[in-house]
């Protein structure tokens, strides 16, 4: 549902961002660039753990979809059609 993909997109992006600014701050303090990637890259994978399961909480409003049609009334319908002929002008 949109609503469940609203919520997921908003964490991911909210848990990149976080670990983002904490990768770089810890990077900073301690001057090591690699720190700074793994906590980013540790970000990410908590996110994608999060996110894109199909967790019950991103299917609280389902779709309602259309009942399904008959498929004899659709061959009907097609057949009945008679294909239009154009002028040449």
């Amino acid at each position: 549902d949109y609503k469940g993909q609203k919520l997921a997109e908003q964490i991911f992006q909210g848990i990149i961002l976080v670990s983002a600014i904490i990768g770089f701050v810890y990077g900073y303090i301690t001057e090591q660039f690699g720190w700074t990637v793994y906590i980013v890259m540790a970000g990410f994978a908590l996110s994608c753990l999060l996110t894109l399961p199909p967790w019950p909480m991103y299917r609280r409003n389902p779709l309602k979809w259309l009942p399904v049609q008959e498929s004899g009334t659709e061959e009907k319908k097609s057949a009945d059609r008679k294909p239009k002929r154009y002028s040449k002008s």
